[in-house]
């Protein structure tokens, strides 16, 4: 990864750096920072996570996405902006509040995008055709956004929507069933937004790209390098997906795992199915994603060295 010189008055804001899932935001923060980059951070709250990205050097600005009236201190001045939103509702009103914002500071900051590979208008995910629709407005405003289709699931999914399970019963299901699918960490795709707000030349205004994953495993080899990490046996079932979306909508509705919303079940199961569908793996091209981020990618088996923990019950007192 190339970063270009900085300059005192080059800023990027980045949005969604308090986000759990995937972590980019905070990623991107802290690779901005450890080459001297001025970053300004937009948090909805100055709650220990902003405590932080500022003890990280960070200016924090606090504001909402979905009020306007919170954006203008935000977008003042900034040279550059990263806008990742929460798989949520509400995208596109945050679209939309971003882009009047930035109009209105009469600025023409280099926008890059952190988006996924289902943003289609005709998607079966509702999420998916929001995600689309947010980055239609972005570019009716103007603003030539660099778009980052990200055409994997990150890592972290596992974690957020299985660990309880299997740390419960030594066993997940979803709507996946042998599917091989395209896998990145929330790190290296980080990187690569980084990489697409410090390279102009090889990330233009205006372009949308579609970055490939690091590794592709089925749902079934995920069990077995979970198994392999943790010595513990941990088994798959595919089930269908109207199963799935219910199953992950009462974990919403019971505040089990808070960052799981009834949107985030319709949209994850309905990938689910899509994938369950496909003839055959999706392309993987490692190589170009090494060259993108400017070190070999996160496997699977490195990011359960950090996490294995989190899929081993407590021992019992």
């Amino acid at each position: 990864m190339t970063f270009s010189p900085d300059s005192p008055r080059t800023t990027t804001l980045v949005i969604g750096a308090g986000g759990r899932h995937g972590g980019t935001g905070s990623h991107v923060v802290r690779r901005l920072r450890e080459h001297h980059h001025a970053v300004r951070v937009l948090v909805r709250a100055d709650d220990e996570r902003a405590q932080h990205l500022r003890a990280l050097g960070a200016q924090i600005v606090v504001g909402d996405l979905l009020d306007r009236r919170t954006l203008d201190a935000a977008v003042r001045d900034a040279d550059t902006v990263y806008f990742t939103y929460p798989v949520a509702p509400g995208i596109v009103q945050a679209a939309a509040n971003l882009a009047s914002a930035i109009r209105h500071a009469e600025t023409t900051p280099r926008l890059v995008v952190m988006s996924m590979a289902v943003s289609a208008p005709d998607n079966p995910s509702g999420l998916g055709r929001a995600q689309w629709a947010a980055e239609q407005v972005l570019s009716w405003a103007g603003l030539e956004p660099t778009i980052l289709r990200i055409k994997a699931l990150f890592y972290e999914n596992i974690v957020l929507l299985h660990a309880g399970s299997i740390r419960e019963s030594g066993s997940f299901a979803n709507s996946f069933g042998d599917a091989a699918v395209p896998w990145i960490s929330g790190l290296d795709a980080a990187d690569l937004a980084v990489a697409a707000l410090t390279d102009p030349a090889r990330y233009p205004r205006g372009t949308t790209l579609y970055p490939q994953g690091a590794t592709v495993h089925s749902h079934v080899e995920i069990a077995a390098l979970i198994e392999a990490e943790t010595g513990t046996p941990v088994r798959y079932t595919s089930i269908p997906a109207s199963q799935w979306q219910r199953e992950l909508e009462a974990l919403a509705h019971n505040g089990t795992e808070p960052s799981v919303n009834p949107a985030m079940a319709q949209h994850i199961s309905a990938i689910g199915a899509l994938f369950s569908q496909l003839p055959s793996a999706p392309p993987g091209d490692t190589t170009a994603l090494t060259e993108a981020i400017g070190r070999s990618p996160q496997t699977f088996a490195e990011f359960l060295r950090e996490h294995g923990h989190q899929f081993v019950a407590a021992p019992s007192r």
